[in-house]
């Protein structure tokens, strides 16, 4: 094995190329579905997918918000239960005490802070993101099986989402170079 960095070695096998006209695949579940967390599983998936490679994510109970037509406007942070939540303005030394982000008002002050955040560094929006996403081939896997205990219908998703089993993302999956849960 090969270092990367003091005290850490690379993983067995990590920069083997896939077989002969194989893309590499990620494949990702996403069960959460606030503002914070819709971020991570699309930038992975519009960054891998330009690398080349074939992409596919599994939105799961609450990660379903983030396909959901109604509900993907309104994706907030949630402050409460957060830790890593920084003050509303850089540069305080606090972090926001639960009790504080349990105020009302305080989840819409947080997401407006992450968005202004986002906007100045010229990141996409989350709809952007998905249509990114679903413009460069990113397959978007609805859990059939949370729709149907959330009362959710194909209808009620973005286009480019689809009603999908366990057993079809886990057949997708089961190809993956990369396999991450958010």
């Amino acid at each position: 094995m090969q270092a990367v960095a003091p005290g850490v070695a690379e993983v067995p096998g990590a920069d083997v190329e896939p077989a002969a006209g194989r893309r590499r695949r990620l494949a990702m579940v996403a069960s959460k579905g606030t503002l914070d967390m819709a971020y991570p599983p699309l930038i992975l998936a519009t960054t891998a997918s330009a690398m080349g490679w074939e992409v596919g994510i599994f939105f799961t109970f609450y990660g379903l918000d983030i396909l959901h037509r109604r509900r993907l406007s309104r994706l907030k942070v949630a402050p409460v239960g957060n830790p890593a939540m920084p003050p509303p303005l850089r540069g305080l030394p606090l972090k926001v005490p639960d009790i504080l982000g349990a105020l009302p008002g305080m989840p819409s002050v947080a997401t407006a802070i992450m968005k202004r955040w986002m906007r100045q560094s010229n990141m996409p929006a989350i709809e952007e993101l998905l249509e990114m996403a679903r413009e460069s081939g990113v397959k978007l896997f609805a859990c059939a099986t949370t729709m149907g205990v959330m009362g959710i219908r194909q209808e009620d998703l973005i286009d480019g989402a689809e009603c999908a089993g366990a057993t079809t993302f886990l057949d997708f999956a089961s190809g993956a170079d990369v396999t991450l849960f958010i």
